[in-house]
């Protein structure tokens, strides 16, 4: 695994895609940042970090393995990644709240970033952002974010836990790549789901309430509903916001 150690970034995405286009890149190259100035989440939201408080990194990936209609399987391994991460220094009630979010309880702890690389509708490569809250301990208007810190009462080496998360991105790697296990992680990562088979409440684009129980993902990754009438809608990223 090869670090690229910066002290200040505007995004660890973007210098790692635009050092992708420059240079052939071994697989899980990693950028990590001690400080991101313009932090990028989905759909162009932004990620907000104290300096060296937290894990700002992106990863390279080749996974030009992966059929361009599997592309979603690379956010659930990264998702499964984090939550065993997690799981591995004593983090409880880890959940992933789709698509992107890791939890632990009603705690937000962290978020996901995947900008895949595609040519001639082939996936090549991705390059994999990851925000974890480790060391902070006090956030600003942001009620439901937490840390690891603050959750498990220990302060913790980043690179330590950037060590364990590329480990198990490598683990559920291959377990896609060789092993084929597209049943059996994507069951994994449905039953991690924040609220699975819970009654829930969202909010859709236009600002209405939607009630339903989140029953599961389908192959794109968009979110399952049952709603009350025992119909399965679906729906895709940022068409739904879920309440608290």
């Amino acid at each position: 695994m090869q670090i690229i150690k910066l002290n200040a970034t505007d995004s660890t995405n973007t210098y790692l895609r635009e050092l992708s286009v420059n240079k052939e890149l071994e697989d899980y190259t990693v950028v990590m940042a001690t400080h991101q100035t313009n932090g990028r989440g989905q759909m162009g939201t932004n990620w907000q970090t104290q300096a060296g408080k937290n894990l700002t990194v992106s990863v390279f990936k080749d996974v030009s393995w992966l059929g361009v209609t599997n592309h979603f399987f690379i956010s659930m391994v990264v998702s499964l990644s984090l939550a065993k991460t997690l799981n591995e220094i004593m983090v409880m009630n880890v959940k992933i709240k789709w698509p992107n979010d890791i939890l632990s309880d009603n705690y937000k702890l962290g978020g996901i970033l995947i900008e895949n690389i595609i040519k001639n509708n082939s996936l090549k490569a991705s390059v994999i952002g990851v925000g974890l809250n480790v060391n902070q301990t006090v956030f600003d208007n942001l009620p439901q974010a937490s840390s690891i810190q603050n959750i498990t009462g220990r302060h913790f080496s980043l690179e330590e836990i950037l060590n364990m998360l590329v480990e198990n991105l490598i683990f559920y790697f291959n377990e896609l790549q060789f092993k084929h296990a597209f049943i059996e992680l994507k069951q994994e990562y449905d039953d991690l789901l924040f609220r699975i088979h819970k009654p829930s409440t969202f909010k859709d684009k236009k600002g209405k309430l939607v009630a339903g129980y989140i029953h599961g993902t389908d192959a794109n990754g968009n979110l399952l509903l049952l709603m009350e009438n025992q119909v399965i809608k679906s729906y895709g990223f940022k068409e739904l916001e879920l309440l608290y």
